[in-house]
């Protein structure tokens, strides 16, 4: 299988690139990145022209969000299916993907999280909210990560919402703006930025007398990798042609 890398000159970009280089069964392709173009990376040259995927089975979007949907599109139409690690996707944009993509093969496949540990973190933060009043989430990232709340945050907000209702004496007003944070279907989302940290999260639950507090660290981006790989060997063979999360692949729904 060819595995071809899209924001290869990004942190998480050319990890990838080097595992997928170091994987026995996985061969690496074209290196696609305008703003890292003549750099090398595990031993290829990165380009600035996408029409040279078009030998490829796979790629892994490691972007921005204002870029990823329109390179999602060029992806699709070369036939590759995609792998996606950038952050943003919320319902709306999941569903704007669902209706660009169209059906499958080729396959889409949207991961808001590709740490395992994190995986488990949201399933039990989905388990856990039909027992408590509420919950808010506190997602901690280093302070080069430029979108905010994370993709991770959200999706957890999302499936604790989809799990039971919010339930708070009183809706506290706001005395200075952001307070309570980011509101995702009624749970609140803080956000942190601090150098130092890479990727944390904090899900909070309340009930009559009691908390309960479900955390995940994640103190080295090597620590995404059996997930991206995972994802890269199972994208082909996925049921829908648009799917989110790792919980499938993993066992963990």
């Amino acid at each position: 299988m060819i595995v071809s890398v899209s924001g290869a000159g990004g942190r998480m970009g050319s990890l990838v690139a080097e595992t997928v280089a170091a994987s026995a069964d996985l061969e690496l392709g074209p290196l696609y990145d305008p703003h890292h173009a003549g750099t090398t990376i595990a031993g290829h040259t990165v380009g600035d022209d996408p029409a040279a995927f078009a030998d490829s089975d796979v790629v892994v979007e490691f972007t921005e969000p204002d870029v990823v949907m329109e390179n999602l599109a060029t992806w699709r139409s070369l036939g590759l299916s995609a792998v996606v690690g950038t952050s943003g996707f919320d319902a709306g944009r999941v569903a704007k993907l669902c209706e660009q993509w169209g059906s499958g093969p080729p396959n889409c496949l949207v991961v808001p999280n590709f740490s395992i540990g994190a995986v488990v973190m949201m399933r039990l933060a989905e388990l856990s909210a039909p027992h408590f009043a509420a919950a808010e989430i506190i997602e901690l990232h280093h302070d080069r990560k430029i979108d905010a709340p994370s993709g991770t945050a959200i999706a957890t907000a999302e499936r604790i919402a989809g799990a039971a209702p919010q339930n708070r004496a009183v809706e506290s007003n706001e005395l200075l703006p952001g307070a309570r944070g980011a509101d995702v279907l009624g749970v609140p989302v803080h956000a942190v930025r601090l150098p130092g940290l890479v990727a944390h999260q904090q899900v909070l639950f309340g009930g009559t007398g009691e908390t309960l507090t479900i955390r995940h660290d994640t103190t080295d981006r090597t620590a995404f990798m059996p997930g991206v790989v995972a994802a890269i060997r199972a994208v082909w063979d996925l049921d829908e042609p648009v799917t989110v999360g790792l919980g499938s692949i993993l066992g963990i729904e």
